[in-house]
């Protein structure tokens, strides 16, 4: 199909209105008006378009086709080139692509300033990839379709369109309102009327008018680092002092570098992104600081119903004190493609004055995505899908850490955390998490680094796992393929031709093994203990009570080791050539690759001994 371009053209210019011309299609050609590939218009008719001469297009044209830009194709006519680089560059040059002479005049009176955006860490094709370990990433199939469309259906029954239809000023919709306040948040133990709520497009909508209400320039404002990316950019623009407040695995530190802080916003029920909570002590102990340095709390509880481990802890503004806190929060992300509907909640005339500021931006929320949300949770339909969503989320949580046991014992430990969705990960020492995730990429896992969580100082060897959007199914090949790309740069490769006068083998081996005791912790960072008996059985105990228990049996065969517990491993049986060398031993791969190692207790030692050498 031939591409129609609408050229604007001053006679008076200072340039010719050939080059206008020639600089029109590039722009039109950067723009994506004109694609590449796409047959570029007749000169004929461009110019009866224009209202030109022929002539004037045609030169403009072959100056195109010696730059590169167009193409011709024996009697078919001209086409944009299919090989362009991306816009940028010399075509950047060009005024009113993305020249200085156009924008510069725009760029600055930018009253927010001019940042470089931050680099895209997620594929638009996601989707496509066998392993997307990136959290947050919604997989389709969890996408309650069927009940959705019965939601939608009854929030467009003739009486129900009249309601919201007519809709008038900034008002929600109160049925919305009403499930909100009777069925989502008494499970978070607050209890709010209908004054005290306004429903809002996700949590970031409703964390972004709390700071807008409470923080200008003379403002301090305490986030959590490592934290979400996007507050920080918000309090930014409000040219607020920002605090940086460490985080480690009991939630923000709360201690007097907070005392100064005007507003603190904070992620209490699964912080972003290492996913520990908030514990419940310092959830008082920063309510008694807000309380006596009169600090006003954003509570950003984005996975307010996503406690998947444990039992759920109160939201700060449930707690005594909780009259100072700003809480927002947002309906579960499964449905978020469909609706990305948030709330807020906060005293009544807190709650009035953001719905001024929600007006002057976007008025209210769609009034029929809210009467639809109301139908999804009045039905019912809510709470099945995060009961769905739930079951399936542990099981990939569990085997998500059973994967990493299994595969990256050695090298990877994780920060336990309560709950959510994501895990920690810290890999080995000197690995480069940037090259690690690029090369990753290319055999189908994606994973996330994450320095664009800090602040500053992020750490070196630190990435992200999510399971969202990768099903159970496909959990342990991804781990798998990742495994055997971190042994590729970091793990040591031993000559077993050079080990063989210290690899046993036979009798020396089993001799070795039979009654020896391996001690090492799990990569979720439990201890645990491995018994050899004499007769072939093997007993395993994990964790800080021993609650974690399996038994197997090992044996050996020529110079390989071998070794199968009943549930653990995923009960299959794998050998290895042991070696036994200063009190530890390292399993080698039939490559020489040391894939795991433990303490190795020789036959006979007592209990005292086994107590000193434990990692």
């Amino acid at each position: 199909m031939r591409a129609e371009l609408l050229i604007p053209l001053d006679a008076n210019g200072p340039l010719s209105l050939q080059d206008q011309v020639r600089r029109g299609v590039i722009r039109a050609v950067a723009a994506g008006d004109l694609p590449r590939g796409a047959k570029a218009p007749s000169s004929r008719s461009l110019a009866a378009k224009l209202g030109v001469s022929r002539n004037t297009v045609l030169l403009a044209y072959q100056q195109l086709i010696a730059e590169g830009f167009l193409v011709g194709r024996e009697r078919s006519g001209l086409y944009v080139a299919s090989d362009l680089a991306p816009v940028g560059g010399g075509l950047g040059e060009v005024a009113g692509v993305r020249g200085e002479a156009v924008t510069a005049p725009l760029l600055s009176r930018l009253k927010s300033g001019l940042r470089e955006p931050a680099p895209r860490r997620t594929p638009p094709d996601w989707a496509r990839y066998p392993y997307p370990f990136i959290d947050g990433l919604i997989d389709p199939s969890l996408f309650p379709a069927a009940d959705w469309r019965e939601a939608s259906r009854r929030a467009l029954a003739a009486r129900d369109v009249a309601t919201w239809a007519s809709g008038q000023g900034d008002a929600d919709d109160p049925m919305l309102i009403d499930e909100i306040r009777t069925k989502i948040l008494p499970r978070r133990g607050i209890y709010a009327r209908p004054d005290e709520v306004m429903i809002t497009l996700g949590s970031q909508q409703a964390a972004s008018i709390a700071l807008k209400l409470f923080v200008d320039r003379r403002s301090t404002v305490a986030l959590e680092d490592p934290g979400y990316a996007d507050l920080r950019d918000m309090a930014r623009d409000l040219e607020a002092r920002l605090r940086r407040q460490p985080v480690d695995a009991a939630g923000m530190v709360v201690d007097e570098r907070l005392a100064d802080a005007d507003v603190i916003v904070v992620t209490p029920s699964h912080h972003y992104p290492t996913g520990v909570t908030l514990s419940l002590d310092r959830r008082e102990a920063l309510l008694a600081l807000a309380a006596r340095t009169d600090a006003v709390i954003v509570e950003d509880d984005f996975e307010c119903e996503a406690s998947y481990f444990e039992p759920a802890l109160p939201a700060l503004r449930a707690l005594p004190g909780g009259e100072r806190v700003v809480y927002a929060a947002s309906l579960s992300a499964v449905l978020g493609p469909a609706l990305r509907l948030g709330f807020m909640v906060a005293d009544a005339r807190v709650i009035a004055e953001a719905r001024r500021l929600r007006r002057l931006s976007i008025k209210h929320p769609p009034l029929a995505s809210q009467r639809t949300a109301a139908y999804f949770l009045g039905q019912g339909f809510y709470d099945k899908t995060m009961a769905r969503t739930g079951r399936v989320f542990r099981r990939r949580r569990l085997a998500l850490r059973d994967a990493l046991n299994h595969y990256l014992q050695r090298w990877v430990a994780i920060d336990p955390s309560a709950g959510g969705t994501s895990c920690w990960v810290r890999g080995p020492d000197g690995i480069d998490i940037g090259a690690l995730a690029l090369e990753a990429e290319r055999r189908g896992v994606l994973i996330e680094p994450v320095d664009s969580h800090y602040e500053a100082d992020a750490p070196p060897n630190v990435f992200r796992l999510g399971v969202t959007g990768v099903p159970v199914e496909r959990i342990r090949a991804g781990i798998e393929v990742l495994a055997g790309l971190i042994r590729e740069k970091i793990s040591p490769s031993f000559d077993t031709a050079s080990l063989a006068p210290v690899l046993a083998s036979g009798e020396r081996l089993r001799a070795a093994m039979a009654g020896a005791t391996l001690l090492c912790k799990t990569v979720y960072g439990a201890p645990c203990t491995i018994e050899l008996l004499a007769d072939g059985a093997m007993l395993g105990r994990a964790g800080y009570a021993n609650e974690d228990r399996d038994e197997g049996r090992w044996w050996v065969e020529g110079d390989i080791w071998f070794r199968q517990w009943n549930s653990w491993a995923y009960g299959e049986p794998s050998g290895y050539r042991p070696l036994i060398e200063d009190g530890r031993v390292q399993w080698l791969n039939a490559m020489g690759v040391a894939v795991d190692s433990a303490v190795y207790v020789a036959p006979g030692a007592d209990r005292e001994t086994l107590a000193e050498l434990a990692p």
